[in-house]
């Protein structure tokens, strides 16, 4: 085994440190292997204002700089990260399997969600390896929509403040099957005084300062650097992946760092730069053998941009809500097709707790008599995601200058809709146990769609640029990921998805770069 440390030629190079990225390097590390990962941005600086809403939400101190626009040329601010670890530094660390029908076709209200072209069963055994790998805190059966699993959470949940204990068995006296949201944290509490997390009320949208909250920068990239064949470059932004004359593998991967041009090889290449900047890198990376950009054949690379369709839902009521660690209830009712529609709806959980300065970011309308401090000190805040369909004009290209453009539309619309109403109906017919009916006396909503002022909207699910499947016609990647038109060029983050179901995509990219590790890991021997 031999040391990288200023070496130009590897056996695999990854690109971004994120869920995918930053797994991957975690598998592949004990290999042996020269492993090279390359990170455009740095280590998130480990500071009070990790902590501070000011800084992070309002002010927006760690997010990109860089301007995109959108399909009318309208100039945005992405709410997205470069750090080594990516946006699971940022992420609420919300792991939940994807179910076991989000694997086949779905008909929704608004189409039909196709087909993936592996089971879940071929995935089930790395869900398992990524829960426990990532430390999620959960118990198996609570939830309605749970799919079979191999094994029981290695921690169990994160337990429920009060009063969202008292919204849980309200619902639950109801007839609904509310449960622990599954959560990766490094959370002992039957021993707190050794527990890394403390609970706090920055989990969501932050970074965690104490290094507690499981992401891919402390959970995978910190561990592989320890192996003397890893090396990890920051500032380390990948301008093109270069082709040799057949077309058929990447021969070189450009790099433009503290201002300097660098190049780098390696027998396979890895792209996990997050859905929108891998399908912008292969785009930029066109030549003469791939002219719309490299493995775009068939026209699908940056197509199908998929981001959810995402609510923050505010119940403001008479009672306090004091909870500070609030991402630990959700309901799954109406995931499926169900008595109350004959399509599916999507998730409910919670974001974390909002204060003042979150509320003015998100700019809600005030209800009457409540300040933005009293507002938050009095709202329940609920997180909803639906299922958007893929669309090939929701797609990511380029300008002229090589900048981002971001086209989406929002789709099946109505049964996101329709979720907002049925938790709206839910809240009111909890009875509060110290007012009785009607606690709940006013709704703010912040929407979370493309180019809204919300902190944690947005791009924070992007999946889908760069799908996967059986037919080179109609995917970029194969069933292992790889380009169908490049022999070494694999992909690893959630741009494989043809689908983006209504869960959090961050486990299911966990749990698929495992499995593609390990046909790594094979075709490496």
């Amino acid at each position: 085994m031999s040391t990288v440390s200023d070496a130009r030629d590897y056996d695999v190079i990854i690109i971004g440190s994120g869920a995918g990225g930053g797994t991957l390097l975690h598998r592949l590390a004990p290999s042996g292997k020269r492993i090279l990962l390359l990170e455009r941005g740095d280590y998130v600086p480990r500071e009070k204002d990790n902590w501070e809403t000011k800084a992070v939400v309002a002010d927006g101190k760690y997010h990109i700089k860089e301007a995109w626009h959108d399909r009318d040329g309208r100039e945005f601010h992405a709410g997205t990260h470069y750090a080594v670890g990516g946006n699971t530094k940022f992420y609420g660390a919300a792991l939940l399997r994807m179910r076991r029908e989000d694997f086949g076709e779905v008909r929704h209200h608004g189409g039909v969600s196709p087909a993936w072209p592996i089971r879940y069963e071929d995935l089930e055994p790395y869900y398992t390896e990524a829960e426990r790998l990532y430390q999620v805190h959960g118990v198996r059966g609570e939830d309605p929509t749970d799919p079979p699993a191999s094994a029981p959470y290695a921690h169990p949940p994160v337990s429920h403040e009060p009063r969202l204990q008292a919204l849980s068995d309200g619902l639950a006296k109801l007839g609904y099957r509310p449960f622990h949201l599954p959560i990766g944290v490094m959370l002992d509490e039957a021993t707190p005084r050794r527990s890394a997390c403390i609970r706090c009320a920055t989990c969501d949208g932050h970074p965690c300062l104490v290094n507690a909250k499981a992401d891919a920068q402390v959970i995978c990239v910190d561990p592989a650097l320890e192996h003397p064949n890893v090396r990890l470059l920051t500032g380390a932004f990948v301008s093109r992946l270069e082709t040799g004359p057949s077309g058929r593998e990447v021969t070189a991967v450009h790099v433009v760092r503290n201002g300097a041009r660098e190049t780098y090889t390696a027998g396979i290449v890895v792209v996990a730069c997050g859905a929108i900047n891998s399908a912008a890198l292969l785009l930029r990376s066109a030549g003469d053998r791939h002219p719309n950009g490299l493995a775009n054949g068939s026209d699908q690379v940056g197509r199908n941009y998929m981001s959810h369709l995402n609510s923050v839902v505010l119940a403001v009521s008479l009672c306090p809500n004091p909870t500070v660690f609030q991402k630990t209830l959700a309901i799954n009712d109406f995931y499926f097709a169900s008595k109350e529609w004959d399509y599916p709806m999507g998730h409910i959980s919670f974001v974390g707790k909002t204060d003042a300065n979150v509320l003015a970011a998100g700019a809600p309308k005030l209800t009457p008599n409540f300040t933005l401090d009293l507002m938050a000190r009095h709202s329940l805040d609920f997180w909803l995601t639906s299922e958007d369909l893929p669309a090939p004009d929701n797609r990511v290209t380029l300008r002229k200058d090589g900048g981002i453009v971001l086209s989406y539309r929002p789709n099946n619309e109505e049964g996101h809709t329709r979720l907002q109403a049925k938790l709206k109906t839910l809240v009111k017919q909890v009875r509060c146990p110290v007012h009785g009916d009607g606690c709940v006396k006013d709704f703010a909503s912040i929407n979370a769609y493309i180019g809204k002022r919300i902190p944690l909207a947005g791009v924070a699910h992007q999946n889908g640029t760069l799908r996967f499947g059986a037919d080179p016609k109609t995917s970029v990647l194969d069933v292992h990921c790889r380009t169908h038109e490049l022999d070494n060029l694999y992909v690893v983050d959630g741009s494989f998805f043809p689908s983006s179901s209504a869960v959090n995509p961050a486990l299911t990219i966990m749990a698929n770069a495992m499995r593609v590790g390990d046909h790594l890991l094979e075709r490496l021997r």
